[in-house]
């Protein structure tokens, strides 16, 4: 039985039609007026189609937008205060940054002079860890990208959390309502986690491993105890007065799909992002968390190419359709961004950079219409000279892409 406008029932039966509701008097008693001919029914039936409103494709969701801004206490304070009204000449309202406990007050600083300047902030947490904890050492000829300090598995969600309620406090006192808060950055990767064996087996790691592979078992025991400081990151931010509503997210993700030996072979390994979302998952993200934080970045092969911007269409949305699906938890991508590969500044490269953030910028607006995307910061303004959109003295045609309306 079919279901249309106004509780109007259209079934089949025996007689030619029966209507309940007999609307256009075209019916009496189950059996089609005599005088009534096909003719007239289907002209009837053409003004009903007619009194249904069009189809609107909905407008793309409001999705907080904005940029990192990375390692902002490598530059002076008349650095930073240039840059941050630099930022809001643009109309930039969040920046990403990361902090660390013995920058506390520096980082404090920093965000009141953003705030300042109408800039919020979405900041990168990193707890504690239990004293005397084992740390990696840093071995960058050997490792290039593997960062020294303690597992995850050494996190210690007591220091965490007296860690994290000063700073609240503080940035409370000061009248400063954030973004958003992150715990961790990118511990799907053996980089951010020293839970992951240096060498490693140039693999990247699936849920059935986080489980059964003593690698994996390790990395999950990590994933735990994060899991832990998440908790306690959470109870801080409730009990705020200014930052109660504050978006909390959890480690953001590099974007690995593929499970088993890396496409190309690299000494380090991971765990890919269907894995880990699933682990977390079970083990209670969702009650700890606003929305999940994703990090891509995309090929930049033959910009203004049409197959090249579906082949990065698709790769975008093999990673973000698995994970944030309407009316579930939302994305935020939390770091987007296409390398340059010059140190100057070419015309040439500036235009294919353009092309690339548009094509990119029209993906996203499809994500935020579905649901799926709620925030999306691009990589970066400043303070990687690879990335950075203000590279070459002021904001380029992909920087002004990259921070326009969808």
């Amino acid at each position: 039985m079919g279901q249309v406008e106004r509780g109007r029932h259209f079934i089949w039966s025996s007689e030619p039609w029966e209507e309940r509701n007999d609307s256009f008097g075209l019916y009496r008693c189950g059996a089609l007026k005599k005088s009534a001919t096909w003719r007239t029914l289907l002209a009837a039936f053409a003004l009903w189609l007619a009194m249904i409103p069009p189809v609107i494709a909905a407008p793309p969701r409001d999705v907080l937008r904005g940029v990192d801004f990375v390692h902002p206490l490598q530059f002076s304070v008349e650095d930073q205060d240039a840059k941050l009204a630099e930022l809001q000449s643009l109309g930039v309202h969040v920046i990403r940054f990361g902090t660390y406990a013995q920058d506390e007050d520096k980082t404090i600083d920093f965000i009141k002079r953003a705030y300042a300047h109408r800039i919020s902030t979405l900041l990168i947490l990193h707890g504690l860890y239990t004293p005397g904890a084992p740390e990696r050492p840093f071995r960058p000829k050997e490792f290039p990208g593997m960062w020294p300090g303690p597992p995850l598995s050494a996190l210690d969600p007591e220091r965490s959390a007296k860690y994290f309620e000063a700073l609240m406090s503080k940035l409370e006192a000061s009248g400063v309502t954030l973004a958003g808060l992150e715990l961790e950055n990118e511990i799907n990767m053996a980089g951010n986690d020293p839970d992951f064996r240096l060498p490693g087996e140039g693999r990247v790691l699936g849920l059935a491993d986080l489980s059964h592979d003593p690698e994996g078992q390790q990395v999950a025991k990590g994933y735990l105890q994060y899991l832990k400081v998440l908790d306690v990151l959470k109870q801080v931010r409730d009990r705020s007065q200014l930052n109660r509503g504050t978006p909390l997210l959890p480690t953001s993700l590099v974007d690995i799909e593929q499970e088993g030996p890396w496409p190309t072979p690299k000494s380090y390994d991971g765990v890919s992002v269907g894995a880990i979302m699933a682990f977390f998952r079970a083990h209670g993200l969702d009650r700890l968390v606003d929305a999940y934080n994703l990090h891509t970045y995309p090929w930049g092969d033959h910009p203004g190419d049409k197959a090249s911007a579906i082949h990065r269409m698709q790769r975008l949305r093999a990673l973000v359709d698995p994970i944030c699906v309407p009316g579930g938890k939302p994305c935020w991508i939390t770091e987007w961004g296409f390398a340059y590969a010059s140190k100057v500044c070419p015309a040439g490269e500036e235009s294919d950079h353009a092309h690339l953030v548009q094509d990119m910028m029209g993906d996203f607006a499809q994500l935020a219409k579905e649901g799926r995307l709620a925030g999306l910061i691009y990589y970066s303004w400043t303070g990687d000279s690879q990335f950075d959109l203000d590279r070459c003295g002021g904001s380029g045609e992909a920087g002004k892409r990259a921070l326009s309306p969808f």
